[in-house]
């Protein structure tokens, strides 16, 4: 209804234009919002107070030259003006049952629309440093990264989503140092293990696979191995196992341990995120950059541009020159690229793509990250605005009225697979995204769990399946509910039928709204909501005991709201149970 709406009194703005009332070059939006109270009507427009300074008139008297140059429209009983120029539209009481018919003939496609037709959108999310699993806070970020690339692609965007693997630099050689020292161990050396190596079982489970496949082939004596490193800085000793690693294995051993380790915890990863509805169009390596000389050619157009300087046997990037705080190293004094660096080059490949717009999902603890990087797509000549980075801020689990403790440094968090096997898929996705990204959330694992209408995705996910045994119990009962499609929806009316036709004809701007800002938990609360009038109505009237005719105009509203039930649902990754 509110794009009819904007067609008519585009239509009136027109004849405006055509009377010399407003000048023809005279740029017009005519937005509505809903109006919040009923006795303002259904719509109200601001156009009349938006105009009315550039043609000269107050803006009442414009608001009625619109109003009088209005095209004739059935649905509308009454157009009036408020205040100081507000334009309050009043719609006949049958026109709103209009979007019952709307929504089941779009089917899964209702709420779609084409706000970012012809524009390419890349969004990476999660990228976890494959050094162990999931945990409850990259769940967070799995879980808003892939709604939002939902919401994005309703909203006609051609989305493509990438997990960024961090597959080179330090943090790959503790693997091979943590799983090396743990096959020692299964081979029978005396190790003192490292407590800033990489702990938990997934370790042993990595060195016992390369113990089984080649036996004692890496196995060098314990007392050699950790030789000379005793009473050294924590990170000097780690260093040295590493110098030690890479001398003892030789580089054919070292990159075999390197690739059981990565592949084993990258293959576990993506099981994982497959399992929680999650799918990449794309695993990008970070190695790629560096072996296919993409972080050269990225220094090298800072470089170009006079962007690099040589200080202390290292290479830095003016960043400070582009509203970051300070200037950033992206090669150090051994001749080594940064992180930053690697970021710099993944970032300009994504842009050479071709994509208008990145999308990075970020942990809360990034938060400084922003500025430099934004400051190395200006310094190469791209706008930085084409950089668009979302924060989203670590969740706190909560059981039985205590939080639950996590500690990643012992390896004793909780994982991701662990909460879902505990509280469920669509329980843990839904919980993730009904608050914004980046508020901090308390997520309590017994709610989640309980069969409650204080459980909102248990409230959500009932609704639906309650619609679905209305027409079982039809069935059952050989009760006709065919010929939906001729419903006289004239025979609707009652006070709680009004209201949930009224919500469900919000969805298109929900979607809308939820992918222009970028956030998902608009359609979560959208759905608790629909799901309250829905309940609502149905413990207050009765769809199958009634005449025919009544019968099969109430059934396809219920049909409608079991559609767009599933299709928010579909958005945040939830499923829509048949049966409950």
């Amino acid at each position: 209804m509110k794009q009819q709406l904007q067609e008519l009194f585009a239509a009136a703005v027109a004849k405006l234009k055509r009377d010399g009332v407003l000048a023809p070059e005279q740029q017009v939006s005519v937005r509505f919002e809903r109006a919040r109270q009923k006795q303002h009507g259904d719509f109200a427009t601001n156009v009349a107070l938006s105009l009315a300074k550039a043609c000269g008139r107050p803006p009442r008297e414009l608001a009625q030259l619109i109003i009088d140059a209005l095209p004739a429209a059935p649905k509308i009983v009454k157009v009036e003006i408020a205040g100081p120029g507000f334009i309050n539209v009043f719609l006949a009481a049958d026109s709103q049952f209009q979007v019952v018919g709307a929504i089941r003939d779009a089917g899964s496609g209702y709420g779609h629309n084409a706000m970012g037709a012809g524009r390419k959108v890349i969004i990476e999310f999660v990228s976890a440093n494959p050094t162990g699993p999931l945990h409850v806070g990259h769940g967070r970020g799995a879980a808003f990264g892939d709604s939002l690339a939902r919401l994005l692609a309703a909203a006609g965007f051609e989305v493509v989503t990438e997990y960024y693997v961090n597959d080179a630099g330090r943090q790959m050689d503790i693997l091979v140092v943590s799983v090396w020292l743990r096959y020692l161990e299964l081979c029978g050396e005396q190790i003192a293990f490292p407590d800033n190596a990489y702990q938990g079982d997934y370790i042993f489970d990595i060195a016992a696979t390369v113990h089984r496949e080649h036996g004692d082939q890496y196995r060098h004596p314990g007392s050699e191995v950790c030789a000379d490193i005793t009473g050294q800085d924590l990170e000097l000793q780690l260093d040295s196992l590493i110098q030690r690693a890479e001398t003892l294995l030789g580089q054919e051993g070292y990159r075999y341990v390197l690739g059981v380790g990565l592949d084993a915890l990258t293959a576990d990863i993506r099981s994982d995120l497959e399992q929680f509805n999650v799918s990449f169009d794309r695993w990008f390596s970070e190695r790629s950059l560096i072996e296919d000389h993409h972080v050269d050619n990225a220094i090298g157009a800072l470089a170009k541009n006079g962007h690099v300087f040589e200080r202390d046997g290292a290479s830095w990037f003016r960043s400070s020159a582009f509203g970051d705080e300070k200037d950033r190293v992206v090669v150090r004094e051994n001749g080594a690229p940064t992180y930053f660096a690697s970021d710099i080059a993944y970032h300009l490949d994504k842009l050479e793509r071709g994509f208008d717009c990145l999308i990075d999902v970020w942990g809360a603890d990034h938060h400084g990250y922003m500025p430099r990087m934004k400051a190395a797509l200006e310094a190469m000549d791209y706008d930085a605005d084409r950089l668009v980075v979302l924060l989203v801020q670590f969740a706190s689990l909560y059981r039985g009225g205590e939080k639950v403790s996590m500690s990643t440094r012992a390896g004793e968090f909780v994982t991701l697979r662990e909460l879902r096997q505990e509280v469920g898929t669509d329980a843990a996705r839904f919980f993730y995204v009904q608050r914004k990204s980046e508020q901090h959330m308390d997520f309590d694992l017994d709610l989640a769990k309980s069969e409650s209408a204080e459980n909102p995705v248990y409230y959500v996910q009932y609704a639906h399946a309650r619609i679905c045994s209305v027409f079982r119990q039809a069935a059952e009962k050989h009760i006709d509910i065919s010929d939906l499609d001729g419903a006289d929806l004239s025979l609707l009316g009652e006070a709680h039928e009004i209201a949930l036709v009224n919500t469900l004809s919000r969805f298109p701007e929900v979607v809308e709204n939820a992918a222009a800002n970028h956030e998902p938990h608009q359609v979560a609360y959208y759905l608790r909501s629909l799901a309250n009038d829905f309940h609502t109505y149905y413990n207050a009237h009765n769809f199958l005991g009634v005449e025919p005719r009544l019968r099969r105009a109430r059934v396809a509203l219920i049909d409608a709201t079991r559609q767009v039930l599933a299709n928010g649902l579909a958005l945040i990754g939830v499923h829509a149970p048949d049966k409950m």
